[in-house]
């Protein structure tokens, strides 16, 4: 169970018991001089990064597990969780609390999926997000059905070459049933040409989907595509990476309707492949088109401020022809540790953990690129994730790094990037915050003997 530190008061309360007068009366006992205070040779501070990092060495000393270095990218990244995350969602008022979309869900829950959603509209920029969906891929999914309820055009989607593989697999299989053509941009260069999307698009157009950083890490011409996808009625989709918004412009400044995302990197660790949570975030004027709960603030008869389901447009609720809700009600508990993710970052911290992602690949990026045999896929700018192509193929690569204890990745395959010269030569990295430079020049060494 967790520990609770005793107060001043109960202290005192137990030495009155005992009969002491402090806590120094109960070391009478041991002789004066091995009692002589002495400053102890203790180290300065170290922050909670530090100190976990630090813990970590010496537990990896052992070769068990930990001992792995994490630059494995495509979707899913090992960065620094504070440990008050944990602390605060495994208490049981929220990993036990009864269905979240019903209306009888506790005040907290709901408060706290309010803070959820009013933190993802000032990182996005928009004007109203829901609570939540299942993950990334899914998310987009939602987003071109959203589209489409919108636009009133279920003919036709658009989606960039460099959005997630999975993400673009999971719109094919939510589009296979119906009569909509999905439309994919080749991308040989490692991000879309602007001129080639805007020949994609036509006025029966849903939506275009752009991922920036895309699933190479580059940073696409968000502006310029946006206003492409508005000249022709369409909606634009944009799916970031949320801790890139501590410094990129976010996506409703640059024109976006609909922002979606993978939630994994605010607060969620690398388990297995999940759960992870799909955020999603719109105008406000496409509010009743959105999938999913939406919870709202009022006040009781009272006069009490109160938590409310202000729309959930379920199947169970409404006519199932007007539902719009695709949702896993567990996620909940993953927006709940996005929120304390960054209600303790805040917007310095997410500005700092960005530009410690940004400069730490930068540096990465440069060492890698100056490995015989090892060149970057593309100079276009790029986040804390950039491609490599490895002369000779990946695989010797990726095994010669996983023998050393370095994870690298993944590999990609043939039509994870349409037009890509070569993939079977390519693999991801990914350097966040937690990596070192000692890390790096270690990984670049080893890659150059």
């Amino acid at each position: 169970m967790a520990y609770l530190v005793n107060t001043p008061a109960e202290r005192q309360q137990m030495l009155d018991a005992i009969g002491a007068a402090s806590v120094g009366d109960l070391f009478d006992q041991i002789p004066a001089p091995l009692r002589m205070e002495r400053p102890l040779a203790i180290p300065p501070a170290l922050t909670e990064l530090e100190l976990e990092s630090h813990l970590r060495d010496l537990a990896s000393r052992n070769g068990g597990i930990g001992s792995r270095i994490c630059f494995l990218g495509g979707g899913a990244y090992d960065h620094f969780i504070p440990a008050a995350v944990d602390a605060i969602a495994s208490r049981s008022e929220f990993y036990t609390a009864y269905t979240p979309y019903q209306a009888e869900a506790s005040q907290g829950s709901l408060q706290a999926f309010f803070e959820y959603q009013s933190l993802i509209c000032q990182l996005t920029g928009l004007g109203v997000a829901n609570a939540s969906l299942y993950e990334g891929g899914t998310a987009v999914s939602e987003a071109v059905f959203m589209a489409m309820r919108v636009t009133d055009r279920h003919r036709r989607v658009v989606v960039l070459g460099s959005v997630h593989p999975q993400a673009r697999q999971v719109c094919q299989t939510y589009l296979n049933q119906i009569d909509c053509e999905l439309v994919i941009v080749p991308t040989p260069e490692g991000m879309a040409d602007v001129a080639e999307v805007v020949r994609a698009l036509n006025d029966q157009t849903a939506c275009l989907v752009i991922q920036s950083p895309n699933y190479l890490g580059c940073l696409e011409q968000t502006r310029e595509l946006c206003a492409a996808a508005r000249k022709v009625g369409a909606l634009a989709i944009v799916s970031c990476q949320p801790l890139s918004l501590g410094l990129l412009t976010r996506p409703g400044d640059v024109g976006a309707d609909i922002a979606v995302a993978e939630g994994q990197s605010l607060g969620i660790p690398l388990q297995y492949g999940g759960p992870y949570l799909g955020v999603l975030a719109c105008r406000e004027e496409y509010v009743r088109k959105m999938p999913g709960r939406l919870i709202g603030e009022t006040v009781d008869r009272e006069g009490r401020r109160t938590f409310v389901l202000n729309l959930q447009a379920r199947e169970q609720h409404i006519r199932r022809d007007k539902a719009t809700s695709n949702i896993c009600t567990n996620q909940g508990l993953m927006a709940l540790r996005a929120t304390v993710f960054l209600s303790l970052l805040g917007p310095q911290g997410l500005r700092e953990t960005a530009n410690l992602c940004l400069q730490k690949a930068h540096y990465a990026a440069g060492r890698l690129a100056a490995v015989p045999g090892l060149e970057l896929v593309s100079r276009s700018p790029f986040f804390l994730e950039f491609a490599i192509r490895c002369r000779g193929g990946a695989g010797p690569v990726l095994a010669k790094a996983r023998q050393a204890g370095f994870d690298l990745g993944p590999a990609l395959g043939p039509d994870d990037v349409p037009g890509l010269r070569a993939p079977e030569e390519c693999l991801l990295v990914a350097v966040t915050e937690q990596r070192t430079r000692e890390q790096i020049d270690r990984l670049a060494d080893l890659l150059s003997r």
